[in-house]
């Protein structure tokens, strides 16, 4: 019995199926914290990041970083699309020097420090309004470049704005519904063998991709997307993410409270404990 139940200490998700759906080349850190605790792990992405139809926007302000007192980065995504461009372009990390850079999170924070640039704000909470709120006192006056995905919630530029700054908004990359998750997932909610205990949502975006992979959407009703998820737990990495599936008719049984990655999984381990 005790060596049962250290085993159950060690991998305490064993036995449980997790269906992750962040974009392919993200999902490892999910899906690998997940599996180290012992769940069964089903990655079938309900979105795809690739690069804008046309990078003009992104290397022109790039072009002109002397004019920008602050660099503004929410997501790991939108790090790599700009050094890739930087790279692109031949500009190196003196050209970031004189700025002023704030991140989303311990991750965006991570990505931009691994190329030698000094992070000097992350907020408390990784969302757009507790950036705002980590900046106010700091803008009027400056001129921000703000670097994203295509379609994002527009709370730090508007808000950034009234405080006094000017913000050019620029897309880096987009996101878009990966078509050949569409009959993968279809068969694994349908399949009682394989059909997930958890589902995992670490945007928005993946919230609304869900939906409309299987060919769903808030018109049909919080009563038939129950019918649909009976049994299944909804986790989400945080409120804005969690906000978003509830408009859409979805539950949510487990939020994040540290809306990271590693929050995610701890918070998926509690729902287990209890």
């Amino acid at each position: 019995m005790k060596a049962h139940n250290q085993g159950a200490t060690k991998r305490p998700l064993a036995g449980l199926r997790v269906l992750v759906g962040r974009a392919r080349h993200q999902a490892s850190a999910l899906s690998s914290g997940l599996r180290d605790l012992g769940a069964q792990v089903l990655d079938i992405p309900f979105i795809e990041i690739r690069k804008p139809r046309s990078c003009q926007s992104l290397d022109t302000a790039l072009k002109n970083l002397r004019q920008y007192d602050w660099l503004i980065l929410t997501s790991v995504n939108g790090v790599e699309a700009v050094w890739e461009r930087l790279k692109k372009l031949r500009l190196t990390r003196k050209h970031l020097g004189h700025l002023q850079v704030a991140a989303i999170g311990p991750a965006t924070k991570k990505a931009i420090e691994r190329r030698g640039i000094k992070v000097d704000i992350v907020p408390e909470e990784y969302v757009a309004e507790s950036v705002v709120k980590s900046l106010r006192g700091q803008m009027r006056g400056k001129r921000v470049l703000l670097a994203r995905a295509k379609v994002a919630r527009d709370v730090i530029p508007r808000q950034l704005r009234r405080l006094g700054a000017r913000v050019d908004v620029v897309e880096a990359y987009e996101t878009i519904i990966p078509q050949a998750s569409r009959k993968r997932l279809r068969a694994v909610l349908s399949d009682s063998k394989r059909r997930p205990d958890v589902i995992t949502f670490t945007s928005s975006s993946t919230g609304r991709n869900f939906l409309a992979l299987l060919g769903a959407s808030r018109r049909r009703g919080r009563k038939r997307h129950t019918s649909m998820f009976g049994g299944i737990r909804f986790a989400s990495i945080g409120p804005v993410t969690s906000s978003t599936l509830r408009e859409l008719g979805l539950p949510v049984h487990i939020e994040a409270k540290e809306y990271t990655i590693p929050g995610l999984i701890e918070a998926i381990r509690r729902l287990r404990r209890a």
